[in-house]
Order: structure tokens, then sequence, then C-alpha cells
């Protein structure tokens, strides 16, 4: 797997999953962050509104258990590191937010930055230290990215296993340099986006990708 950029999917969400994403060969350390009152939290668990939980599509987790932060992660990275920011939710300054706390926490140091919420991605613009993925989940998103990348271009965009044909990603390429997919946890969807052309994937397994690869 070692011609293709190796993203470790949520790794960077628990600091006790860094080393080992890390040895497992991963070239980027995939974390979501969200805006929440005030503070900038890395997880993927969703919040309730007044409820007292945080909810992920398979289980519940109080909402008084310790949070991990944008600055902590970021100061815990080992000095290999390359993180991927996913960035989660609509609010109107996600991206500046995030900017100005990696600006303090990890000056000059690069990164990435992904979102399905376009918008928020422009707060890195002229950023040479950080590269920009657009992020895509459903057939609507890619053909509204495919329209705005005739006006722009992008370093990567990572778009969803089942939306990829050959043709596409040739026509993605053609605005981006990196195409990157996700998920790919199996040895059959790792040979299937292989034979696409994609330059990247997102896997929560890729040690075994990487051993089944060897």
């Amino acid at each position: 797997m070692s011609d293709l950029l190796r993203i470790a999917h949520r790794a960077g969400n628990d600091l006790e999953r860094l080393a080992p994403a890390l040895a497992s060969g991963a070239d980027l350390i995939e974390a979501d962050v969200h805006s929440h009152r005030g503070r900038l939290e890395v997880r993927h668990t969703k919040t309730l509104g007044p409820l007292p939980w945080l909810w992920d599509r398979w289980y519940l987790v109080p909402a008084s258990d310790p949070r991990l932060y944008l600055h902590g992660l970021a100061e815990a990275l080992p000095p290999t590191a390359h993180v991927m920011l996913d960035l989660k939710g609509w609010h109107p300054r996600l991206g500046a937010r995030v900017r100005d706390v990696m600006a303090v926490a990890a000056p000059g140091i690069p990164y990435t930055v992904c979102s399905r919420t376009w918008p928020a991605l422009h707060a890195f613009d002229g950023l040479g230290h950080v590269r920009v993925v657009h992020s895509v989940r459903n057939r609507l998103e890619l053909r509204l990215l495919l329209r705005r990348l005739r006006r722009r271009t992008t370093w990567g965009v990572s778009i969803h296993r089942e939306l990829l044909t050959p043709a596409r990603v040739q026509r993605l390429h053609e605005h981006a340099a990196v195409v990157m997919t996700w998920p790919v946890n199996t040895p059959e969807a790792l040979a299937q986006v292989r034979d696409l052309g994609v330059d990247g994937v997102i896997s929560d397994h890729l040690q075994a990708l990487g051993a089944t690869a060897a």
C-alpha cells in the first residue's frame, strides 16, 4: 500500500490511538473537530441538545466525560505526525477558529483540513502549510463540487467509495492533485479503489490492509 496515502480514520479523536496509528504506517491522522459552546472539541460523537449524552450510530456516552480539545491534540502530536482535521457542522466561524487555534498550538506546522461544509475551508486560503480537501458524501454534493471546481482548484477531494468510477476519478484529477476515498476497510475494497486510480485511502484498519498489500 506504499503507493497510496494512508489516512487513519478517527485516530486523532483519542490520544491513545495516535501511537498505534503511526505504527500502522499512517501518513495522515484524521480527527473530527466540532465547535461547541465556544470551544473546539475533537470527537466524532454528536450532541443531543439539552440531554446529558453524546451519541454516535452505535452508542451513547455521558456528556460529562472528559473531552479532547483541538489545542490538546495539536500539542500531543509527535513531530513526525501529520493531522487531517475534518471540520464538522455549520458554525460560521469554524474554519477561522480552527486556523487561529492551530496558529497558536502548532505554529507553522503543516496540516490538512477537510470538510463537507466547503465555505469553512475559505479560512485557509493563502496558507502554504495547510492542504485543503473538499469532502463529498452523496451525488448532489458531487455535482455541486464539480461545478465549484470549474472556478477554483483544490489540493484534494475526499469522496465516498460508492460514488467512484474511473471516469469520475479522472475528472476530479483535472482539478485536484489528490483523490482519496472512504471507507476502505477490507482487502476487497482496497483492490477495488486501486483499480479506480485513487491516491489515498481512509481506513479504520490500516495495519490489516498494510499486511495484505505486503
